[in-house]
């Protein structure tokens, strides 16, 4: 009885020491995955944050539990984690590309349009500057005001362009949006035809209201 009473703890021990040999076996495995997490993120982070800003932050949230795990000794959950980096990286790097032809798409038919519409507002002023009455829609402090958007969508435009020859598509692609909404604000002041790539998305008509269920 006595030996089995002093196997009991003896037992405990060698289970404890087994499996803190099968965890800390994982501890070089898990380093090298982690390590090989962050370099493929590194690889490509730059283009992620600049196209998907919003979708980078998951995989470096992944990357910090790893290491959080991996420091408290938790070798299994560490490797794991570090283990499934790679894939989403791969994931992100896509949808990074695809958003970025995306973005370049969209600046082509932008840069394409925006030029004759600002040269047809410039244009228009110049005949309104010197034209000795001016349209019944029309004031001498509209034209002001008109005079004003033109200048400053011309300046935004230059700033949009800038970005785009800089690599910063997205940035470009907003600055262009804040032009094309000013150009149609100032040719709709001046009663010019807005181009119909540049007119405004009507909004949607409000879903019909379901009939009224049969009374029984």
């Amino acid at each position: 009885m006595k030996s089995k009473k002093y196997l009991i703890p003896i037992l405990f021990v060698v289970i404890g020491l087994f499996l803190a040999a099968c965890a800390a076996s994982n501890k070089e495995p898990a380093a090298a995955a982690i390590k090989m997490a962050e370099e493929s993120w590194n690889a490509v982070k730059g283009e992620v944050v600049k196209y998907i800003p919003d979708q980078a932050k998951g995989v470096e949230d992944a990357i910090k539990g790893a290491k959080e795990n991996f420091d408290k000794g938790n070798f299994d959950a560490a490797l794991a984690a570090a283990k499934a980096i790679p894939d989403k990286v791969k994931e992100l790097t896509a949808a990074a590309v695809a958003k970025k032809t995306e973005l370049a798409k969209s600046w082509e038919e932008m840069s394409g349009g925006m030029p004759k519409m600002l040269e047809a507002i410039k244009s228009r002023l110049d005949i309104l500057s010197v034209s000795k009455k001016l349209p019944e829609n029309l004031d001498k402090a509209k034209l002001e005001g008109a005079k004003g958007g033109y200048e400053a969508a011309t300046k935004m435009w230059d700033d949009a362009k800038a970005a785009f020859s800089g690599g910063n598509l997205a940035d470009a692609m907003a600055k262009g949006k804040t032009v094309k909404e000013k150009a149609v604000e100032v040719m709709t002041a001046l009663g010019m035809q807005v181009p119909a790539a540049a007119a405004p998305v009507p909004a949607p008509a409000p879903a019909a209201a379901p009939a009224p269920a049969p009374k029984g």
